[in-house]
């Protein structure tokens, strides 16, 4: 149900008798959709929902807010007094495209400036940036079993006599295409190490960092440095992006960059080269390593990264067709994504029961499984297993950064904002300007009808997007 019928419906049922008639034969959406386009302040709603770009799920606020100059007089005031329903609709920021794909652009968006300003400079990172060394770096989790993968050839090639110690085959002759459900899940599940696999996400965070220092340690090795006299010569700063894999494991997608001792605004030592740092980051790869606690249950282990690596030089133009913006693009699209798009859920598991009913595929039920019970163990009660089922004991953000790497997402927003205040004619050269504000959590969602009204000015902003792309190409 579209906007332009919500006005027909509006025009063709203005009369309340006729209304009553039609409600014996309409559906509660389009009564919903009647009530709605009947609202006296329903273009005041529809505004709001395309200042929020139509997002799926806004949440709703009353309150106020007002600015003062520096002597404390009131500039601007705004109330939600005057609002539909004494309420303003905000955005709900989540990330994933599954669950809001207007703002999962928009987070998306802003990744991309955050990957593509550390890279090439922009938004008070020194555009010099782009000459200091650079590589963009892939890390994989180690194998915790065989699993179908897709392919040109067959799955997995092995002789029919050869059989796991549970009496299954240990190939597969089949080919998998592009969105076989197969694809990722464990040729057996009694083989696949599941308890390794979701301890591993759980100390994936731990490995990174001390990755990192491994990384600092051995340029400063390589340098003749003390350790502790690094970065008074050169400093790492780096963004990273995780990323689930079919089979659910986590591998991370990184640009490190090495900057002067004073940070971005300083070129790094001519002995600070992308060889330098490439070879740091091949021996830390090989080098780190992160131990499992002691645990009756599970034994000792000791957590690596996997043995595949990928590095490249992103240093000025040696990244060939590896440039700033493909990178960029590269990595803002795993931002918008998440477990989900591997097969599992993108909501908290609060008991077994939802995980044995959760739609998600075996394979990946196995681990949150794995989560649940590893979870009540007192020796992993740190890890908070149950609590990170869903994401497979992954308790990491999707996106970090070195603080001095590039701009940040708050000041993102704010620029937006600016911008927005710009557009709207509010002056932006109220130097000294205190704000204050009284907010108040009162809802979220739509109702049927607002939910189709919404879903066409998501459609109507995609088609403006779509037609602005074909007038630059």
């Amino acid at each position: 149900m579209t906007l332009g019928l919500a006005a027909l419906v509006k025009k063709r049922h203005s009369s309340q008798k006729v209304r009553g008639e039609c409600r014996r034969i309409l559906t509660d959406t389009e009564r919903d959709l009647i009530r709605l386009a009947n609202e006296p302040q329903f273009d005041r709603w529809r505004s709001q929902v395309e200042r929020t770009g139509g997002c799926e799920n806004p949440i709703y606020l009353s309150g106020w807010s007002t600015r003062y100059d520096r002597k404390g007089h009131p500039v601007s005031r705004y109330d939600t007094t005057g609002e539909p329903g004494g309420r303003i609709a905000v955005r709900c920021g989540n990330r994933r495209k599954s669950q809001c794909e207007p703002c999962s652009y928009l987070h998306s968006g802003d990744s991309y400036q955050i990957i593509r300003t550390g890279i090439g400079g922009g938004k008070g990172t020194p555009e010099t940036v782009n000459g200091h060394p650079q590589v963009f770096v892939t890390l994989t989790a180690p194998s915790f079993g065989a699993v179908h993968r897709a392919g040109s050839g067959p799955c997995r090639n092995s002789t029919p006599q050869r059989v796991c110690p549970h009496g299954r085959s240990s190939g597969c002759s089949l080919r998998h295409v592009e969105g076989d459900e197969r694809i990722g899940s464990a040729l057996c599940q009694e083989c696949y190490d599941y308890s390794g696999h979701v301890l591993w996400h759980a100390h994936a965070g731990e490995l990174w960092n001390r990755t990192i220092r491994n990384i600092r340690r051995l340029i400063a090795d390589a340098a003749g440095l003390k350790r502790n006299e690094l970065a008074d010569h050169v400093r790492l700063t780096f963004a990273k992006v995780a990323e689930y894999q079919k089979r659910g494991a986590v591998h991370f997608h990184a640009v490190m960059r090495l900057d002067g001792p004073s940070g971005p605004s300083t070129p790094p030592p001519a002995w600070a080269t992308a060889e330098l740092l490439e070879r740091a980051v091949k021996g830390a790869r090989a080098s780190t390593t992160v131990p499992l606690r002691a645990s009756s249950a599970i034994g000792h282990r000791v957590f690596t990264w996997g043995r595949q690596i990928d590095v490249r030089d992103l240093s000025g133009s040696a990244g060939g067709d590896v440039t700033a913006e493909t990178v960029a693009g590269y990595l803002a699209k795993y931002v918008s994504k998440s477990v989900g798009d591997a097969g599992g859920v993108d909501s908290r598991i609060r008991g077994y029961e939802e995980i044995r009913c959760a739609s998600a595929s075996p394979h990946i039920r196995a681990l949150m499984g794995a989560c649940w019970r590893l979870g009540s163990l007192a020796e992993f009660s740190e890890l908070r297993l149950r609590a990170w089922a869903h994401t497979l004991g992954f308790r990491g953000h999707v996106l970090t950064k070195s603080p001095a790497f590039s701009t940040t997402y708050g000041r993102l927003r704010e620029i937006r904002a600016e911008y927005a205040r710009a557009k709207a004619g509010e002056s932006l050269t109220l130097g000294g300007v205190l704000k204050l504000s009284v907010w108040r959590y009162v809802g979220r969602g739509y109702s049927p009808a607002e939910r189709e009204v919404a879903a066409g000015v998501r459609e109507d902003i995609e088609e403006n997007r779509r037609m602005r792309r074909v007038g630059l190409e």
